[in-house]
C-alpha cells in the first residue's frame, strides 16, 4: 500500500508540473464668441514650429512676441470629423490635422489661456474662413478674440489648436500631453483615450494600443502603458524581484480576469502571490506592472529605463529589449 500511495503520490506531482510547465514555458484673450462658418476651401498649418508642450503644455521651442502673441495660426478651411481607432470621433481640419482643446481655457466665456510659448507649441486654430463639414452642427463653431487681437475659432466655446508635434494628417500625439490637453470630439468634447467618443465607454482590464514607435503594447484600463521587468522569472513559476522602493515606482499591475482583457494571449495568463503576500498580474507568466513616470494614456517613458524594464506585447514578449 505504501508503494502504492507513494507512487500515485508522485505521478500526481509530475502532472502538477507538466501543466506548470505548459502554462509557464520560458521565452525562446476676451469673452465674447461669434458664430463662424463661411465656406472656403481647405488650407493646411502654417508655420508649425516644434514645441514640447509637455507638463503644462508651455513649450520651450521659441519665445513669444512683446504683445504674447502666438505662433502663425492655421487655417482650418472645412473642418471634418475623422475616426480614430483609440479615441472615436474626433475633429480634423480639412487637410486631417487634428484639433486640441486645453484644459486651462473656459468654454464659458470663451477665453485662451494659452499664449507666449505655449501657442508655439500649440498653435491657435484661426477662426477665418471656417466651414463646417458633413456630421459637424455649425451652431457649435464660434470665435474668441485672443490678447494679441487674432480671431481663435471655438467649438462649443472651447479654443481649438493644433500640436506642433503632430507631423501629419491623423497624427494624435497631443491627446492626454500635461493631461490637460485632449483633441476634440465634434461636439466640442474631450476625446477619450481607448473608447467611443459617443459612449465614453472605458477600456477593458487590459487591451491593446498600436503604438506609433513600438507597435501593438499593452496597456491598463485607463490607457496607461504596461511593463516587464528583466530580473524577474516566469519560469518554473513566476517571480517578481522588484519589492520595496522598486514597487513604488513600478506597481504591481493587479489580478485581472481574462474575460476582462482584449487582445492579450490566453496561454500563460495567470496570476501569483507575490512575496509580500498580494497578487500579481502575469502575461506568458511574466509579471507586469505599470510605471510611475507615466502621467497620461500613451506615455511610455518607462521603456528601455536601466535597461530592464520594457513594454510588453500581447504575446507577454519585450518589446524593444536586446536578444536575450
Amino acid at each position: 500500500m505504501k508503494t502504492t500511495w507513494r507512487s500515485a503520490s508522485l505521478a500526481a506531482s509530475a502532472v502538477a508540473v507538466l501543466a506548470l510547465t505548459t502554462a509557464c514555458g520560458s521565452e525562446s484673450g476676451t469673452s465674447s464668441s461669434q458664430n463662424v462658418g463661411a465656406t472656403a476651401p481647405a488650407g493646411g498649418i502654417a508655420g508649425v514650429g516644434v514645441g514640447s508642450g509637455v507638463g503644462s503644455g508651455v513649450g520651450s521651442s521659441a519665445s513669444a512676441s512683446a504683445t504674447g502673441g502666438a505662433a502663425a495660426q492655421g487655417s482650418a478651411g472645412e473642418l471634418e470629423v475623422s475616426a480614430n481607432g483609440e479615441l472615436g470621433k474626433i475633429l480634423t481640419d480639412g487637410t486631417g490635422k487634428t484639433l486640441y482643446r486645453f484644459d486651462a481655457d473656459t468654454a464659458e466665456p470663451p477665453k485662451s489661456n494659452c499664449d507666449g510659448d505655449c501657442a508655439t507649441a500649440w498653435p491657435p486654430v484661426s477662426a477665418d474662413d471656417i466651414a463646417a463639414g458633413d456630421g459637424i452642427d455649425k451652431s457649435l463653431l464660434g470665435e474668441v478674440t485672443r490678447t494679441d487681437g487674432t480671431k481663435q475659432l471655438t467649438v462649443a466655446g472651447w479654443p481649438a489648436y493644433y500640436y506642433a508635434k503632430d507631423a501629419k494628417a491623423g497624427d494624435t500625439t497631443g491627446q492626454g500631453v500635461g493631461n490637460k490637453w485632449f483633441a476634440l470630439t465634434p461636439e466640442g468634447k474631450k476625446a477619450k483615450s481607448g473608447s467611443s467618443a459617443e459612449s465614453g465607454t472605458e477600456l477593458a482590464g487590459l487591451s491593446v494600443r498600436k503604438d506609433a514607435n513600438l507597435g501593438e503594447i499593452v496597456v491598463d484600463k485607463n490607457g496607461m502603458t504596461v511593463y516587464r521587468f528583466l530580473k524577474d522569472k516566469a519560469w518554473p513559476e513566476p517571480v517578481s524581484n522588484c519589492n520595496g522602493a522598486c514597487l513604488e515606482k513600478w506597481p504591481a499591475v493587479a489580478p485581472v480576469a481574462f474575460n476582462e482583457t482584449e487582445g492579450i494571449q490566453e496561454k500563460g495568463y495567470m496570476n501569483f502571490t507575490r512575496s509580500d503576500g498580494t497578487k500579481q498580474q502575469t502575461i506568458n507568466c511574466s509579471p507586469i506592472y505599470t510605471f510611475s513616470g507615466d502621467k497620461s494614456p500613451g506615455d511610455i517613458n518607462g521603456q528601455g529605463v536601466g535597461g530592464t524594464w520594457y513594454a510588453v506585447a500581447p504575446n507577454g514578449k519585450l518589446v524593444g529589449a536586446p536578444e536575450q
